[in-house]
């Protein structure tokens, strides 16, 4: 047999045998994920994954994922990125403003796409102190919560005194308490702000505002609140107090109303920035973004349980009516 011949079959052969296709090497990503919840609890997260299995990146087979929640506490956060830089992760994703700065101070080489951000431009852009390997989403916008005390005086119209449960250790969350102060000034209702730091302070923060009579409450998005959105829902139904939430997994998790950001929206948008950075683009050149997407969503249930009739017209608002 030609020489030539034989070793171009034998090179074929290789090719294309299952031995030989077992020889192609699959390229394996490593995600550190930051979030403020638990993964068994956080719903957003499935966006995330979605996204990335229909660009080809599927947990378990090319990519693994090494989740890290701080469970309630923001403290917490900065040892989990110095633990996830330490596996040396392809990218890290955040949830927070908490996660980001913590995220931002264990490294300047690994990508991290924050998922949702307070400030995502001041975390990343800062003039002092820039982080190029740093990019996402904002999940808030200024007014913001303005519009939720706002929705709130259309649902109840008899609206006097409100309660702001908030972390205040959190820099987002100062910021958010000082809209609704004014929020709430503007058209005559009194706040207060209940600061809520750990786990004991949220059924405290209840029984103040029962005892100051306050006629709703509005929930600061926080890990501590994150972590136990059942506790939080099932005490505002024990107190027969309205709460307006941040973010819809409260509702969909029995509570009454939310008015913000469509975090799904924004998981989904972070998945496709990690696939980006994973093809070669660096962070910096991915533009940092603001919501696009903000929904109303009520829980007709919750509504009944407390015995509160929502008016028609507030009711015609809402993005979705959660049964």
């Amino acid at each position: 047999m030609n020489r030539r011949k034989f070793i171009a079959g034998l090179t074929g052969a290789t090719l294309w045998s299952p031995a030989g296709m077992a020889q192609v090497a699959t390229t394996r990503y490593r995600i550190g994920m930051l979030d403020t919840s638990p993964r068994p609890v956080n719903i957003n997260f499935g966006k995330l994954q979605q996204e990335l299995a229909q660009r080809g990146l599927v947990e378990g087979q090319n990519l693994t994922i090494a989740y890290r929640s701080a469970d309630g506490g923001n403290d917490m956060f900065a040892a989990l990125a110095r633990e996830l830089v330490a596996l040396n992760v392809d990218v890290i994703v955040t949830r927070g403003t908490p996660a980001a700065l913590a995220a931002k101070a264990a490294t300047t080489t690994i990508p991290v796409v924050m998922a949702a951000a307070g400030d995502p431009l001041g975390i990343a852009r800062n003039r002092d102190r820039p982080a190029l390997n740093m990019t996402g989403f904002g999940a808030s916008i200024s007014g913001a919560e303005g519009k939720r005390i706002e929705a709130l005086k259309q649902m109840l119209p008899r609206l006097e005194r409100v309660a702001a449960l908030m972390n205040l250790s959190n820099p987002s969350r100062r910021a958010e308490w000082g809209e609704i102060e004014t929020a709430a000034r503007s058209m005559g209702i009194a706040a207060q702000v209940l600061d809520i730091r750990a786990l004991a302070d949220i059924e405290r923060a209840f029984e103040t505002a029962t005892r100051s009579h306050a006629d709703a409450i509005v929930v600061g998005s926080d890990t501590l609140m994150q972590t136990n959105q059942s506790l939080v829902v099932n005490l505002a139904a024990a107190h027969r107090l309205p709460a307006m939430y941040t973010f819809r997994d409260f509702v969909d998790n029995g509570g009454l109303v939310s008015y913000g950001v469509s975090l799904p929206d924004l998981y989904r948008r972070a998945g496709g920035y990690v696939d980006r950075i994973l093809k070669g683009a660096k962070p910096a050149d991915l533009p940092i973004e603001q919501p696009t997407k903000f929904d109303l969503v009520i829980n007709a249930k919750a509504a009944k349980a407390i015995g509160l009739t929502i008016p028609g017209a507030f009711l015609a608002r809402a993005d979705e009516i959660v049964e």
